[in-house]
């Protein structure tokens, strides 16, 4: 039992008993306690402020979902430099089905990282592989990518950009 007298306090260190005693004196003890509880666990729920050095969260993956097939496609665009082609367009036609009589294009832009992917490929296409012909407007630049979704389904490749010769589209 913590007492007062006129020494002092009882069984209490000196520094310790004046924060005991007003915990113990208070009249509204449970609740004093509940809401210091309360603050401190928001203070260590809180998140840490953000560094300036973090590098930004990377964007989505553009997906392109053909829709008639179980296959897909991962693709990295790049520049001459190495770096990604952010504004590029990617485009596919496939030809699938008995004889080829059913048709799909299509075409995605990649995201600031470069990669863009194309789901829903057909696991058969007709005159294998596919040509993935990626184009930057900005730059003036093309690229090409083959994939034979038949000897590998889910598959990644790069394109890297370079300066259309004579012989490219």
């Amino acid at each position: 039992m913590v007492s007062f007298s006129s020494g002092g306090w009882r069984g209490l260190s000196p520094g310790l008993g004046i924060r005991l005693a007003i915990i113990v004196r208070s009249p509204m003890n449970s609740t004093a306690r509940q809401l210091s509880y309360l603050i401190l666990a928001s203070g260590l729920l809180t998140p840490a402020p953000a560094q300036s050095n973090q590098t930004p969260p990377a964007q989505p993956v553009p997906i392109i979902d053909g829709g008639v097939g179980p296959c897909s496609l991962e693709l990295t665009v790049t520049t001459t430099d190495g770096k990604p082609a952010a504004a590029a367009s990617v485009k596919v036609h496939v030809a699938y089905g008995f004889g080829g009589f059913h048709k799909l294009d299509l075409e995605a832009g990649a995201n600031v990282d470069g990669k863009v992917k194309f789901t829903g490929l057909p696991s058969r296409v007709r005159r294998p592989p596919l040509e993935f012909h990626a184009s930057s407007e900005k730059d003036q630049l093309a690229g090409n990518a083959t994939y034979d979704p038949a000897t590998e389904c889910h598959a990644r490749r790069d394109i890297a950009l370079a300066k259309p010769t004579a012989s490219q589209p």
